[in-house]
This record gives C-alpha cells, sequence and structure tokens, in this order.
C-alpha cells in the first residue's frame, strides 16, 4: 500500500514539472489558429481501385486515382504533422476530364472519379474526430465548357441554395472561393449570409489574383472572412528562394495588411498552389538547397500573422514546373526531415498564443537578416531568420526584452542571457531559431528535488532486484 501511495505521489510530481510552457493555454480555437494543409483530390492518394475509371498515371492530363477514401487513409498522417483543416479542391460531378474538379457539371453530386457522397461524409465526419476542420474549393464562377449555364446566366439562387445544402448534408467548416473578382459583389454579399446562417463561424476565404493589397482588400465589404495573400506570396518567392535576398518588403506587406484589413489574421499565406510552379523548382533553378530553403520560408509562414497554407507535397519539397508538373501524384516515401520540421514549428505555434494572435514588433532588420517579437498577454516569443550566406551576430538591446531575462531556444534548443545590456545572438547562416522570453533561470529546486527522488527511487528498485535475485538462486 505505502509503495502505491509513493508511485503515485511520484508519478504527479513528474506530471507537473513535465508539463510544457504553453500546454496550460486552453481557448476555443479559431480560424486564426488553424494550420491548412491544401491537396488536390485526384493527385494525393488512391484508397480505392474500384473507382478508377479512366485512370492513365501516364497520362498528366487524365485521372490519376486520387479519391476521398484515399485522404481518410492519410488523415492520421495529415495531423501527425500539425495541420487542423484540409483545403480541398472542388469535389463536385464534373464533365469528362475534369481530374482537376473544376468543370462542375452537377453541384448536387459527388464525381464517381473521387468517390460517393457516403464516401465524402466518411471524410469529414473522421475528420471532424481528429478536431480537424475540411474547407471545399465551392466555384461559383464557371463551370464545364459544355454546361448549359454558359449561355444562361441566370443561376444565382441555383448557386446559394447548392451552397447551403452541401453544409446541412456534411458538415464541412469552410468554403475556398474561386476568382471573386469575376464575380459580382452582391452575389458575395448574398452568398456570405446565406452559408453563415447555415452554420456558426463557417469561414470563407476568396481568392483575389492581384499582387496590390488594395485591389483585395476591395472585396472584404463582402462577408468574406479571409482571402488568399497574393502579395506576400510574390514576396516570400523573392526572399526565400536564394540566401542573401532582404526581407523587409515581407514586413512592409504585412503592415499594409494591417492598415488595409479588418481581420488581416484571416488572410491566407501560402507559398505554392496549383496554379504556379512549385517554390522547390524556383530553388532548385537557384542551385539551392530545398531543405534549407524550405526551413525559412516555413519559419516565417508559422510565426507571422495570417493562416499557413501548405500545399500538399510541400513536406517532401516536392519538385513541379508548370501546370500540369506542379500537380503530380503525391510521394509518400520520402526523406521526413521536412515533415520532422514541419511537426516541430507547428507543435511550438499551437503551444504559444503570440504566434497565433500576438502583436508583431519588428526588433531588427538589415539586408538578409530579421529578428521580431511576437506578445500576447504573458506569452512572448523572438524569432530569428538569418536569410544570409554567411553567420550573424545580432544584439537586442536589454530594454526591447527586460533585463532579468533569457531567450530558450525551441528549435535549435539555444540559450542567450542579458550581458552588458544586450542579448547577443548568434546564429548561424541560413538558419532561424524560435525563441520563448523567460525569466532569468536559476537552480530549479523542485525539479532537482524531483530528480532526486526518481533516482533514489530507483536505486531502491535496483537493490530490492538484486535481492530478490540473490534469494531466488539461494532457493534453487
Amino acid at each position: 500500500m505505502r509503495k502505491r501511495a509513493f508511485s503515485l505521489i511520484l508519478f504527479s510530481f513528474l506530471l507537473i514539472y513535465a508539463l510544457p510552457a504553453g500546454a496550460v493555454y486552453k481557448e476555443e480555437r479559431k480560424w486564426q489558429d488553424e494550420i491548412i494543409y491544401s491537396l488536390m483530390i485526384d493527385r494525393f492518394n488512391n484508397g480505392d481501385t474500384k473507382n478508377d475509371k479512366d485512370v492513365d498515371v501516364k497520362d498528366p492530363r487524365a485521372y490519376q486515382g486520387g479519391d476521398f477514401a484515399g485522404i481518410t487513409d492519410k488523415l492520421d498522417y495529415i495531423k501527425d504533422m500539425g495541420f487542423t483543416a484540409i483545403m480541398l479542391t472542388p469535389v463536385f460531378d464534373n464533365e469528362d476530364g475534369g481530374y482537376h474538379g473544376y468543370w462542375v457539371n452537377d453541384f448536387y453530386n459527388t464525381d464517381e472519379h473521387f468517390g460517393t457522397m457516403d464516401e465524402f461524409k466518411q471524410l469529414v465526419a473522421e475528420a471532424h474526430k481528429r478536431d480537424m476542420k475540411i474547407i471545399l474549393d465551392f466555384v461559383v464562377n464557371h463551370v464545364g465548357p459544355n454546361h448549359p449555364w454558359v449561355n444562361d446566366p441566370e443561376t444565382r439562387t441555383y448557386l446559394l441554395d447548392a451552397a447551403k445544402w452541401w453544409i446541412q448534408k456534411t458538415d464541412i467548416d469552410g468554403y475556398r472561393l474561386d476568382t471573386v473578382n469575376h464575380v459580382p459583389k452582391d452575389f458575395w454579399r448574398d452568398f456570405s449570409k446565406a452559408v453563415k446562417e447555415e452554420k456558426k463561424d463557417f469561414y470563407l476565404i476568396g481568392e483575389v489574383r492581384a499582387d496590390q493589397p488594395t485591389v483585395i482588400a476591395d472585396y472584404q465589404e463582402t462577408g468574406i472572412d479571409g482571402f488568399m495573400d497574393f502579395p506576400q506570396n510574390a514576396r516570400m518567392r523573392d526572399a526565400f528562394s536564394k540566401p542573401d535576398q532582404s526581407l523587409n518588403f515581407l514586413f512592409t506587406e504585412l503592415d499594409r495588411n494591417k492598415k488595409m484589413f479588418t481581420h488581416p489574421e484571416l488572410l491566407g499565406k501560402f507559398i505554392d498552389n496549383y496554379n504556379m510552379t512549385r517554390f522547390t523548382h524556383e530553388i532548385a533553378a537557384n542551385k539551392e538547397n530545398p531543405e534549407t530553403r524550405w526551413k525559412l520560408a516555413l519559419t516565417y509562414m508559422y510565426t507571422t500573422p495570417e493562416i499557413p497554407i501548405i500545399y500538399y507535397g510541400s513536406e517532401i519539397a516536392m519538385n513541379g514546373g508548370n501546370d500540369l508538373d506542379n500537380r503530380q501524384f503525391m510521394g509518400f516515401k520520402a526523406d521526413p526531415v521536412l515533415m520532422d520540421y514541419i511537426t516541430k514549428i507547428s507543435e511550438i505555434r499551437q503551444k504559444h498564443p503570440a504566434l497565433m494572435k500576438g502583436e508583431l514588433e519588428l526588433l531588427h532588420a538589415n539586408d538578409s537578416s530579421a529578428v521580431f517579437k511576437r506578445t500576447f498577454e504573458d506569452d512572448t516569443i523572438v524569432v530569428v531568420i538569418n536569410n544570409s550566406s554567411k553567420s550573424q551576430t545580432i544584439d537586442l538591446d536589454a530594454d526591447k526584452l527586460g533585463n532579468d531575462k533569457e531567450l530558450r531556444g525551441l528549435v535549435e534548443y539555444d540559450l542567450v542571457r542579458n550581458n552588458d545590456g544586450k542579448y547577443s545572438i548568434i546564429i548561424d547562416r541560413e538558419k532561424a531559431e524560435i525563441y520563448t522570453l523567460s525569466d532569468k533561470s536559476g537552480l530549479n529546486i523542485p525539479y532537482l528535488v524531483v530528480m532526486g527522488v526518481v533516482i533514489f527511487a530507483f536505486v531502491i528498485f535496483i537493490v530490492f532486484i538484486l535481492k530478490r535475485s540473490k534469494r531466488n538462486r539461494s532457493f534453487q
């Protein structure tokens, strides 16, 4: 009985002191807290060969076999990397050859190549069991080239009813809205109102392909929550596809977004999608290391405001040029280094509310590096990105961080303390570090006591085993 009580007390101590700093933060998850995995259904994973109609893996314009069952099979794969939502290309019945989903024939049926309505419902249900959300690409600006609507623009009621019907029938969580700027604003106002009456906190993210945020911001009065951030996309590609590039324009764009958008935190930050060459392709063209370049880009995406959206295959640095080369079938047997990195920074982001909700302050910037701080309540994170081909020492004044503090690295586990009014950060070339700002640590007495108890208990256990073994031998 005493041994059992002792074990319980010991376990309680260990549990308390093993809890990570951010694990105590609990609040209802908002859309700005999500990390989105974007995929093309036909090109992701073939889970059911019975629906492999018209599949020809040698023809990039033909169906490759990806389906709902394949996505369901890989939900744990996606979740284990830290993704909390999945963005799918259109699931609707398409005209022949519409592997991408954008030649819609019937908004009230799934495409037979992807699976049945029941299989799609199962996908949504299984995602929800894992606390993951599903965003569906809803296309209203075009249909298949032979659809009768091409000659009849009176489609508003049909589309609004279809949008509500999918929410009612499948319990999806959001819509990505394709090429918003090709549809009248009054339609989007009606659309936003209709879908949000169906489900609380239903998320709408629109695509307005524009280089200027002013053009994109003009559509926020329609009720669409967020937009794909194309200006950030261009800046990230310029900054991270090769070293020694300035990061200043990235932060300039973030400042502009903060001024122009009511909810800039709901914008979607992406570096890849199915309409552009893969980021790895640009890296390779510059003869750089994809793993190194991707880590820097991902660190920026996960630690600055807006919702990170990662295109399938990025976790293995998949290469690909223009359409159709950027839509290759997913390969799951690859070097896990980037997957492990994504998993790590996902965990850091989810444990620290400062990275999802915090204000951003730029502490340092030069031609190839940046240091910024994000703060939310008592949680402060400092991020250092060295985009230079040389190691750098960056000195931060103590008055920006506090005198009796220390920076604890969460990626490379670096430790930086105040020395004569400066925090001197030494960072290797083409590396990034994410620090948590903490009180200066001395001797951790509770930790030492617990470790002492553990060691003592272990010694007692070994002595007990040895005595028991000796006693057993004496009876033989």
